[in-house]
């Protein structure tokens, strides 16, 4: 593992990929951006391959009791053009429950005025985001759950 790199998150849904990415130390993650699922996997892998990138994160979509959602089916078809696009990319996954609730109350704590709270391509990267911070500080502790490593 790199000593200086970045680590990608991705909240997948329907129609959107929300993006965010750490600092080079991996103690911070930022929005970045918003990408329809037809070309996603060509944003993420330029990203990949202009920046110093050494994992990917993916938002686990669990039920609220801890299960496996409807949504997994579709996470892991995406991951799996992912990982066919990017094959020597490590990617793990991380419980994104309740995330996009998060994303909106950030947006209102924030003063972000309600028409852009309800901009979907603003919550898919405060989505991501979150998860990505989530995954940093599980890292630090133990208080947030990796799912096992995808890859």
């Amino acid at each position: 593992m790199a000593k200086y790199g970045r680590i990608i998150g991705l909240d997948i849904g329907t129609k959107w990929i929300g993006v965010a990415r750490t600092d080079l130390l991996k103690t911070v993650a930022n929005p970045i951006g918003t990408y329809h699922t037809e070309n996603a996997i060509d944003e993420i892998k330029k990203l990949v391959d202009g920046e110093r990138v050494e994992k990917i994160v993916v938002g686990w979509p669990l039920t609220p009791a801890g299960q496996e959602g409807k949504a997994i089916k579709m996470v892991e078809e995406f991951v799996a053009r992912l990982t066919k696009a990017l094959p020597d990319m490590e990617i793990d996954k991380i419980d994104e429950r309740y995330t996009t609730k998060e994303a909106v109350r950030a947006m209102v704590e924030a003063g972000v005025p309600k028409m852009k709270q309800r901009d979907s391509d603003r919550v898919n990267q405060a989505a991501a985001a979150i998860i990505l911070q989530k995954y940093i500080e599980s890292r630090k502790t133990d208080n947030v759950r990796i799912t096992d490593r995808y890859v």
